[in-house]
Formats: structure tokens, C-alpha cells, sequence
């Protein structure tokens, strides 16, 4: 009995003999459970636009990191990028990548809004963050305007890097913690605590811990 299929041409799991029966219903599985994972974790589009940046920013840099190593140590069909016997340096592509971003967002191309889909939220997210890994991979040789990429100055990149991905990532997990610490820092009681736990501390100090606490 030749196998059935759905209305999008998709085959029925039950109808698939044997071993393409267990591959379909491992394929079926695994997109049902991370588009379930997706759904449980990303609650609104705020939240996934910063992590698909994040997952961009993050495989970006890493990638180039890799081939450049690569590059240095002649291993692989990789070489740098010339063009007239001048050195095109991939912060270039970074900038252009930002550039295009910029350009489309400033449009309202790909902001979220939800007018033109969220694709076009998602490629502009991943473009942003693939080009800010980029761009911040050089930022000692637009900071300090010398090809010191392999050098100690060259470690300014790398601390740009972890900053900017720290960024990333604190937007993309705990912006809801955030959100939520500044409004309790920024509510009227925490902000009546804190003064009396100022004057308490001229007066008296070791009681503005008390004070902060309501004891």
C-alpha cells in the first residue's frame, strides 16, 4: 500500500514503512518539541529579536575567529579578502551589515511592528548582531587606526566582544529581571528606604541595612 500523504504533500508517519517511518516520526518529534521549547521560553518579539541577535552576534564572532586562525595558520582553501592589492578587513562587511540594518529599520523594514511579518523581524535581527561580531572583531584597529589584529593591543577587541555579548545575552535571558529590578529600585518605598537609610547611616552607622529591610 503505497504510503498517504497530507494535503501539503508531507507523508502521514503511520503510513511510512519501517525505517523511514522512525525518521519521520523523529523528524516530526524534534520540530514539534523546539517549536514547543520556543514558544514556553520566547514570550513576545522583544525577547526573541534579542536572542536571535545574541545567537548571530555570538556564531559570528566565533566563525570569524576561526578562519582567521585559519588564515594566520595556512590551513584550508581560506585567504583574506583583496581587492586591487588592498586588504578589505571584515569589520567592512560588519559596517555595511550595520549600515543595511540601520537603513532598514529607520524604514520600519523588519522592526517587529508586525505589518510586514516577523522574517523580516528575524533576518534583521540576525544581520544585526552578524555585524556588530564584525565590525567589534577589529574594534583595536578602529580605536587605535593600526593593523594590530594578532597583537596585545589586539585584546581591545576581544574585551569589546565579551561586553557587547554580555549585552546581548542580558537583553536576550533577563530583561524581564531587569525590568523588574529597576521598577522595584524605582518605586516609591524602595526610594523612601534608601533616604532613610542615608540619614540612619550619618547618624548611626550600621543601621541603613536595617533600614533598607523595613527592620
Amino acid at each position: 500500500m503505497a504510503p498517504s500523504r497530507l494535503a501539503d504533500g508531507r507523508f502521514l508517519p503511520g503510513s511510512l514503512p519501517g525505517r523511514a517511518r522512525r525518521r519521520s516520526l523523529t523528524r516530526f518529534s524534534a520540530r514539534r518539541d523546539l517549536g514547543s521549547a520556543w514558544a514556553k521560553h520566547i514570550d513576545d518579539q522583544r525577547q526573541e529579536r534579542a536572542l536571535l541577535s545574541c545567537a548571530a552576534f555570538t556564531g559570528t564572532f566565533a566563525l570569524t575567529r576561526a578562519i582567521t586562525h585559519a588564515i594566520r595558520d595556512g590551513r584550508g582553501p581560506f585567504g583574506n579578502v583583496e581587492t586591487g592589492g588592498r586588504h578589505i578587513h571584515h569589520m567592512t562587511f560588519g559596517i555595511a551589515a550595520l549600515l543595511a540594518t540601520g537603513y532598514l529599520w529607520m524604514n520600519e523594514v523588519g522592526v517587529g511592528a508586525g505589518h510586514d511579518g516577523p522574517r523580516a523581524s528575524r533576518v534583521t535581527s540576525g544581520l544585526y548582531g552578524a555585524g556588530s561580531a564584525l565590525t567589534l572583531d577589529e574594534f583595536a584597529l578602529w580605536l587605535n587606526l593600526e593593523d594590530d589584529y594578532w597583537s596585545q593591543e589586539g585584546r581591545k577587541s576581544i574585551d569589546a566582544v565579551v561586553v557587547f555579548g554580555g549585552v546581548l545575552t542580558l537583553a536576550a535571558l533577563g530583561r524581564g529581571l531587569v525590568r523588574e529590578l529597576v521598577g522595584t529600585l524605582a518605586s516609591p518605598r524602595w526610594l523612601r528606604a534608601s533616604r532613610r537609610a542615608r540619614r540612619l547611616a550619618a547618624r548611626r552607622p550600621g543601621a541603613s541595612m536595617r533600614a533598607l529591610v523595613g527592620g
